[in-house]
């Protein structure tokens, strides 16, 4: 039998938070109740979003969460040539081209023709329109979509899919400035890391149809797909950077991975809470129950004090 690998793939914009723990904790049991390998990737291809100090940061709140990855982690900045060969690929294949459209002229066209945000027409797919003035070092690429469904069985979700001509469109894989697009980097990534199981939260469910696009066409075995409920705040936005969601302190870690499997639906037992990291990890990865996992694509966070309050006041 091969060996189980699964990866925790942070990006590195900011300290650990709480939705950050729910998909490392989750991913880690997986791995970990299956005697297979963990493995960290920093997702600091978006290097006008990413820090050194953020992903420094997040690896001291791993370890002290005694959140232990094997063998040596992987950095998305130091891996354009794997990426340019993808790209180099995919040009042979005839399924890439250049595209001199703004931002602002795709949501003009969207809104005019009635197309979803974000969408993409191909206004492109047959050639740079005669009034640009960009070079082609300006211009993003983009990935040719084919009118079909594709699909995939998601082991807590369900069987989920999307047509991307008609959902999505021609979606890029190289910006503008130069920087390759997310897409394109975690299907490269996960098959140089063998990754065999992917477990990551449910706000990312909707690129997987995108990521098996390119997997099919790059020749790449698609992996197993896990995606986790995503920790929301009370206006029901994902605990973020841009939400304001607080650090993960280093203090007390078992208090705060307590929340995170009560939050996956573990129904850890109250008294665990006081247990020192090791018996933790025991108690966790032997209870660990994929089945109980909340078929929810989002649920609101309270903090532990804020719950226990409410239970108490009953």
């Amino acid at each position: 039998m091969s060996v189980y690998r699964g990866r925790f793939a942070p990006s590195p914009t900011g300290p650990l938070h709480f939705g950050s723990l729910v998909s490392a904790v989750g991913s880690f049991l997986q791995a970990r109740s299956q005697n297979g390998l963990w493995l960290l990737r920093m997702e600091d291809v978006d290097q006008t979003r990413c820090f050194t100090q953020a992903a420094d940061s997040i690896l001291r709140t791993l370890e002290a969460y005694d959140l232990y990855w094997d063998e040596s982690y992987m950095v998305q900045t130091q891996r354009s040539e794997a990426y340019t060969y993808a790209l180099q690929q995919l040009h042979e294949l005839d399924q890439i081209y250049a595209c001199a459209c703004s931002r602002k002229a795709i949501a003009t066209h969207n809104q005019t023709q009635g197309h979803p945000p974000g969408f993409y027409a191909g206004l492109c797919r047959n050639g740079i329109p005669n009034d640009t003035f960009k070079t082609h070092e300006q211009m993003s690429v983009r990935v040719k979509v084919e009118n079909q469904c594709l699909g995939f069985e998601d082991r807590v979700q369900g069987f989920w899919q999307q047509n991307l001509e008609q959902e999505v469109g021609d979606f890029v894989i190289r910006r503008a400035d130069g920087l390759f697009a997310y897409q394109l980097a975690v299907v490269v990534d996960d098959r140089d890391q063998g990754i065999t199981e992917i477990v990551r939260g449910s706000d990312l469910i909707d690129s997987t149809p995108r990521q098996c696009y390119l997997q099919s066409l790059l020749g790449i075995p698609s992996p197993d797909y896990i995606h986790l409920p995503v920790a929301q705040n009370a206006q029901g936005e994902k605990l973020s950077k841009q939400t304001h969601a607080p650090a993960l302190p280093l203090e007390r870690p078992v208090i705060w991975l307590w929340q995170a499997l009560d939050f996956l639906g573990q129904q850890p037992p109250r008294d665990l809470q006081e247990a020192d990291l090791d018996a933790f990890w025991d108690w966790a990865i032997r209870h660990w129950r994929l089945e109980q996992v909340p078929k929810v694509l989002g649920s609101e966070y309270q903090p532990f004090h804020s719950r226990a309050s409410t239970r108490c006041s009953n």
